[in-house]
C-alpha cells in the first residue's frame, strides 16, 4: 500500500502562480507513469498533467504552457510549477501513482486551489 500526501494548495490571485508537492511513502520509481489531476465543483475529474519514468510528459490542453510536472524518484516525490493561475483552475487537485498504466494506483487525499481576485 502506497500513501500519497498533497500538500502546497492555497488562494492565490490570477496571474499568480503556486506550486503543489506529492510526498509518498514509498518507491516511486516502480510506477511508469504519475500524474496530477483535478477536479472542480460540479465537473468530472481531469488529468492535468502526467510524467513517465522515461521523464516524458503529457499535459491537459487547458493547462499546457503553464504548468509543469516533475518528478524526484530519490525522494519519492511528484511536484507540480502551475504559473499564470487562472480561475478556472480553481479544484482540488490529486496525486495519482500509477495512472492505468499498470496494476497498481493510488491516489491522495487532495489539495484545494483557490483563484481568485
Amino acid at each position: 500500500q502506497l500513501q500519497l500526501v498533497e500538500s502546497g494548495g492555497g488562494l492565490v490571485q490570477p496571474g499568480e502562480s503556486l506550486r503543489l508537492s506529492c510526498a509518498a511513502s514509498g518507491n516511486i520509481d516502480r510506477f511508469y507513469a504519475m500524474a496530477w489531476y483535478r477536479q472542480a465543483p460540479g465537473k468530472e475529474r481531469e488529468l492535468v498533467a502526467l510524467i513517465t519514468s522515461h521523464l516524458s510528459t503529457n499535459y491537459g490542453d487547458r493547462v499546457r504552457g503553464r504548468f509543469k510536472i516533475s518528478r524526484d524518484n530519490a525522494n519519492n516525490m511528484l511536484n507540480l510549477q502551475m504559473n499564470s493561475l487562472r480561475p478556472e483552475d480553481t479544484a482540488v487537485y490529486y496525486c495519482n501513482a500509477g495512472a492505468g498504466w499498470g496494476p497498481e494506483e493510488y491516489w491522495g487525499q487532495g489539495t484545494q486551489v483557490t483563484v481568485s481576485s
